[in-house]
């Protein structure tokens, strides 16, 4: 921790107290920082100017430590660049993140606040956003759109969605959203269609808007990325949703399984569970999405409260799944996104070919338990 002069983040830095000070637990309450801190006189620091992440760890390694602190002229402190972050880039090599080795952040608006939202994400450092709607062909999409790119420029990355056919992608598209995600009540907590009759199947969304994102890039020469939102439960959906011409995947029920997910663990019957709730449910009480006027609640669900099997932790999941996508793509002779798309052959199968691609016929071991 830092200890300043006036016991505000706004005095001089002092000294640092490091990990290595596990004697502070031991220490009588009325004992000063001073005693044990290592003072300022025998920091190693860099300059709060200094831009380069090479530099700064240069000096961490250089001096082997575990954190390198940044203070500007004033003698405060301003930030902190730690030697595990530097491990764990090498380590998570497909770490999403920007130049300056920042995470990419994406943000959720909708199309009723947009003007206070957009502004206050964009000055906290969001690199994308997303309009949060399960319908996407509406005028208030365009509005919100016409807003983002009129205020900030075109350098602001906003998507929209979701849609289900080729007209409405062209809407969008024409609006300008930068991607566009495909797909209505196909989410597994999602009931749209049970309540609405509202929605489509997923794969033929998915070819239908893919076919129409190809047809405008020819037009255009624009690209624009579609996003596959919903359907997907195993492994093998998301090789089918890349093939079938998705740029990018919506993973919800995936992620909500896993340790880092943000809901508690929970244990029914002797098997562990994650909770994970759809936006349209009571639950998420988020009326701004699914208000239909009135007072600021549901008037009914479209989504529900449930459960999904607890799968552990997201790293050795993922790489499972990465796995198997690139075995897959492999298996049509294909390197490449573009090339899956080319040369996969999809085919429509029935509900005795589904059966008959799993184990079947067979008594498992594990019906009889292990000696």
């Amino acid at each position: 921790m830092a200890v300043t002069e006036d016991g505000t983040p706004t005095g001089k830095l002092l000294g640092i107290v490091t990990s290595r000070d596990y004697r502070i637990s031991r220490m009588s309450l009325d004992t000063k920082a001073e005693t044990f801190m290592t003072p300022f006189e025998k920091l190693v620091y860099a300059d709060a100017d200094t831009t380069s992440l090479t530099k700064a760890n240069d000096l961490i390694w250089e001096h082997k430590l575990n954190m390198l602190p940044l203070i500007d002229k004033n003698q405060r402190l301003r930030y902190m660049v730690f030697r595990k972050d530097y491990t764990d880039n090498k380590e998570h090599e497909l770490e999403l993140i920007d130049e300056n080795k920042r995470y990419i952040v994406g943000a959720g608006i909708n199309t009723r606040d947009y003007a206070e939202r957009v502004p206050a994400l964009l000055k906290a450092g969001a690199d994308v956003l997303c309009i949060d709607s399960s319908e996407g062909f509406s005028e208030w999409q365009r509005i919100t759109l016409r807003y983002i790119h009129e205020h900030f420029g075109n350098d602001v990355k906003v998507g929209a969605g979701n849609v289900v056919d080729a007209e409405g992608f062209r809407f969008l598209a024409e609006a300008g959203a930068d991607f566009i995600k495909v797909g209505i009540g196909g989410g597994s907590i999602c009931i749209t269609r049970e309540t609405k009759g509202i929605g489509r199947g997923q794969a033929t969304a998915l070819i239908d808007v893919c076919a129409e994102r190809d047809r405008y890039y020819e037009e255009t020469g624009v690209y624009i990325p579609v996003c596959s939102d919903g359907g997907i439960v195993h492994d093998y959906h998301m090789t089918l949703a890349l093939a079938m011409g998705a740029d990018f995947l919506m993973l919800g029920r995936y992620f909500s399984r896993f340790d880092e997910s943000p809901t508690d663990k929970v244990k029914v019957n002797g098997t562990y569970y994650k909770e994970y709730w759809g936006e349209g449910s009571n639950r998420a009480r988020n009326w701004q999405r699914y208000d239909l006027g009135g007072a600021r609640k549901l008037s009914f669900e479209e989504g529900v409260d449930s459960y999904v099997p607890y799968a552990g932790p997201l790293k050795d999941n993922v790489n499972i799944t990465l796995s198997k996508i690139r075995s897959t793509m492999c298996n049509c002779g294909a390197l490449t996104l573009p090339e899956l798309r080319e040369k996969a052959k999809i085919t429509l199968v029935s509900a005795t070919s589904i059966v008959e691609g799993g184990s079947h016929d067979v008594i498992l071991k594990d019906k009889f338990g292990r000696d």
